[in-house]
């Protein structure tokens, strides 16, 4: 079996993602890794850790690496992509531009105008990607993504990826099914849920344990935690009003919304400065920079440091391994899956990206139906799904108008700015983020001359109400363990991809 591994240069996802394979007996010796990367450097480093790891362990199994993205995706069984395209450069842009008219981020990867921004420079390359493994990859290969905004990505994918089988695979879903757990009293391996929406704003709409029907419990139970009623205050919320617990994070969830960020004066109301992703500006910007620059200074200790293990106990809770092994073995899995709706939430546009339970043998993956969402549930995700198709669309045609008119739809960018704002917004963003995005050459050339020639409206000198300093490695070096955890952590896709363009 053959895995390709698109962005392995991130550390945390790709040296991750080979433990938990290995950590699979009828795997352990029978996998062929192939890792690229256009950053040789990043490439080369978890090549080696990775390359230790196996032979540690004593597995059979191999590993290569190679800057040549068709050659590491010839024959491959199953595609993996992590790419951060642009990279921290332009993530940094998708953060502070937006900032100076007042859109508060945290993350700013999957909506709001960081998320739309990342879209209009991930989705060429996808495509791309899909084009190479449809023309030399084994023919019932699978592209599993784990690349944000994983919704337009995974529409894009499926839509005008040449047929490609793609799934999108995201932990929100047992990350909030253990806080679930905790507040219930009960095990977490105990719990029996449902949940269903769209990426990073599920729903757990049916929690039971033993039979019991506890989901009207929810709500006390987090209300009464001594930790998550602080840091989980935006979501508490929408549990309050809606009924039902979201997925994702109290920071991602405060910006996919327009009521918790959008006065400043508030936004310290709804989130905990206590880690960044309860919602500290830039904060998810912030982790990465730290992490990468950490591993990079650090790699020889990396490599004197002990290996990974590859027993049973050491597995993560990635869906990756879980899905290769269930095809592969035919041991059944149920998870949670991004997939083209296709009416199984009914509620929801059809050819929609929806997040639903689905069970994996060696038949393949199959995804019961789910009917309707509540209908405030369902409100919410139809606002983010026409903000999703806008700038999927957008993204593949180069149009620059419907870039536009998905900014102005977007629940948060809609709250704090107008349309004069948003349209000098997405000039701003389409020149400096120009190497990028060749589907938009002439829409950034007009966009650079209407800045330099007409009169610019007033934006903001701001850092944003909850931003920290990015610490230095010489800061970093005082809390050694501290900084190697979270460049393992946080560095999901340290990518620097520049060429975009897309095969025909």
């Amino acid at each position: 079996m053959k895995i390709a591994i698109v962005g392995a240069g991130s550390i945390g996802f790709t040296r991750g993602i080979v433990r938990d394979l290995m950590c699979v007996p009828e795997l352990r010796d029978h996998i062929q890794f192939s890792f690229t990367d256009i950053n040789a450097r990043n490439l080369d480093m978890v090549y080696r850790l990775c390359k230790r790891d196996l032979e540690s362990n004593g597995a059979k199994s191999t590993v290569s690496a190679t800057t040549n993205r068709r050659k590491a995706l010839t024959d491959a069984d199953y595609v993996f992509c992590v790419v951060r395209v642009g990279g921290l450069d332009a993530f940094a842009l998708d953060v502070d531009i937006p900032l100076k008219y007042g859109i508060d981020q945290c993350v700013g990867d999957t909506l709001c105008a960081g998320g739309l921004m990342y879209a209009q420079r991930t989705i060429p390359v996808m495509l791309d990607i899909c084009a190479d493994i449809a023309e030399v990859a084994h023919p019932a290969c699978k592209f599993i993504t784990h690349v944000n905004p994983m919704a337009m990505n995974t529409w894009a994918c499926s839509k005008y990826g040449f047929d490609v089988p793609t799934v999108g695979l995201c932990h929100g879903v047992p990350h909030g099914a253990r806080q679930i757990a905790e507040v219930l009293g009960v095990p977490a391996k105990e719990l029996d849920y449902i949940c269903a929406g769209i990426n990073h704003q599920t729903w757990f709409v049916q929690v039971r344990h033993k039979g019991r029907d506890l989901t009207d419990k929810i709500l006390a139970g987090f209300e009464k935690h001594a930790t998550f009623k602080k840091t989980e205050k935006v979501r508490i919320d929408m549990l309050r009003r809606f009924g039902y617990y979201s997925t994702e994070s109290n920071g991602h969830l405060s910006e996919y919304v327009p009521w918790y960020r959008k006065r400043p004066e508030e936004i310290l109301t709804w989130i905990d400065l206590s880690s960044w992703i309860n919602g500290e500006t830039g904060g998810y910007l912030r982790v990465c920079t730290e992490g990468r620059r950490w591993f990079e200074t650090d790699f020889p200790n990396w490599m004197k440091a002990p290996p990974l293990q590859f027993r049973t106990e050491d597995r993560g809770g990635e869906h990756g391994s879980y899905l290769i092994e269930a095809l592969t073995t035919g041991r059944v899995y149920r998870g949670h899956f991004n997939v083209v709706n296709a009416n199984t939430i009914t509620n929801l546009p059809a050819d929609a990206i929806v997040e639903v339970p689905g069970y994996v043998d060696g038949n393949g993956l199959n995804i019961p139906q789910v009917g309707n969402l509540p209908l405030g549930c369902a409100a919410v995700c139809n606002s983010s799904i026409q903000v999703q198709r806008m700038g999927m669309e957008a993204a593949v045609s180069g149009d620059d108008e419907l870039l536009r008119q998905a900014m102005m739809m977007d629940p948060l960018v809609g709250a704090v700015c107008n349309p004069p704002e948003i349209w000098q917004l997405v000039d701003e963003m389409l020149v400096a983020q120009a190497a990028w995005l060749p589907q938009y050459k002439r829409a950034a050339a007009a966009a650079q001359k209407r800045l330099a020639s007409q009169p610019r409206l007033k934006t903001r000198a701001t850092k944003g109400v909850a931003r920290f300093k990015i610490k230095t490695v010489k800061e970093m070096a005082r809390s050694r363990d501290q900084a190697r955890k979270l460049a393992g952590a946080a560095d999901k896709a340290g990518l620097d991809q520049k060429k975009t363009s897309r095969r025909k």
